[in-house]
């Protein structure tokens, strides 16, 4: 009996150590996909005014998602004190993939929002 619950106990770690390891993987790789391994020295295109803001008022700010009077995930985000008070949750979303949702943006277009957020997002 003794026996049995030592085995049991060793199969019972190395599910628990495999589910540990397999759950602390990064999804999406170093292209941006979840800005682990993005390297935001090698990105030039991440200043507000010229970069980060068309991508947001071409993929986000249209209706139905964050438009003006919008209440969808954080609300409006029209302009740049919007996009700056919502900077840690459009990081979240843009590195997910979960966000915009009915389009996509290209590896460089999310490279501009991410390291423009990992710069200290500033109005530029």
């Amino acid at each position: 009996m003794a026996i049995m619950s030592k085995v049991i106990a060793i199969i019972t770690s190395i599910l628990i150590t495999t589910l540990i390891l397999i759950s602390c993987t990064k999804d999406g790789g170093g292209s941006g996909g979840g800005g682990g391994n993005l390297d935001c020295s090698t990105v030039s295109n991440k200043a507000f005014a010229a970069n980060v803001d068309p991508i947001i008022q071409n993929s986000c700010n249209i209706i139905s998602c964050h438009a003006s009077g919008s209440f969808n995930g954080p609300g409006a985000i029209t302009n740049y004190n919007e996009v700056f008070t919502n900077r840690t949750a459009i990081r979240a979303a843009v590195a997910s993939g979960n966000m915009p949702k009915n389009a996509s943006l290209s590896t460089a277009q999310k490279n501009s929002i991410l390291c423009w957020i990992d710069s200290g997002a500033p109005n530029n």
